[in-house]
């Protein structure tokens, strides 16, 4: 069984995070400038067990798919091209950056660590992950 890599993506940063082994733990694992996330990938899934990416949807409020879809849509056409065989899917990722600062605050982060936006695009994919994995764990 591989790991599941899910992908938070913006148009300065993404962030990134993976599973355990086991894919029952999500856990953070890097921030990616957008231009070099395609060759981080490939590279990740090239030295690692990944089965599937998982790429956080922007929605608005209402549901409806956010304007951000403009980018994203045009990374994840070029990620199966890249990676034909990969299965790659989309999970919404409403609120994901509210959770990320409310994190950051229980976690007893000072303001000046709650404003590094890399660390917020980093826990928002965890946050990714790990309501993707809850959401298809039986």
């Amino acid at each position: 069984m591989g790991r599941i890599l899910a992908v938070d993506y913006g148009k300065k940063r993404v962030g990134l995070a993976v599973t355990d082994p086991a894919r029952i733990i999500a856990g953070g694992l890097t921030t990616v400038d957008t231009p070099n996330v395609l060759d981080y990938i490939c590279n990740y899934v090239a030295t690692n067990d990944v089965e599937c990416i998982v790429v956080g949807l922007p929605k608005q409020v209402n549901g409806k798919p956010s304007e951000s879809m403009n980018y994203i849509n045009p990374f994840v056409g070029n990620l199966k091209k890249r990676l034909p065989d990969m299965q790659v899917v989309f999970y919404d990722e409403r609120f994901t950056s509210v959770l990320a600062h409310k994190t950051m605050i229980d976690a007893g982060l000072k303001k000046k660590d709650r404003a590094d936006k890399a660390l917020v695009d980093k826990i928002s994919a965890t946050i990714i992950l790990q309501d993707y994995l809850n959401s298809v764990q039986i």
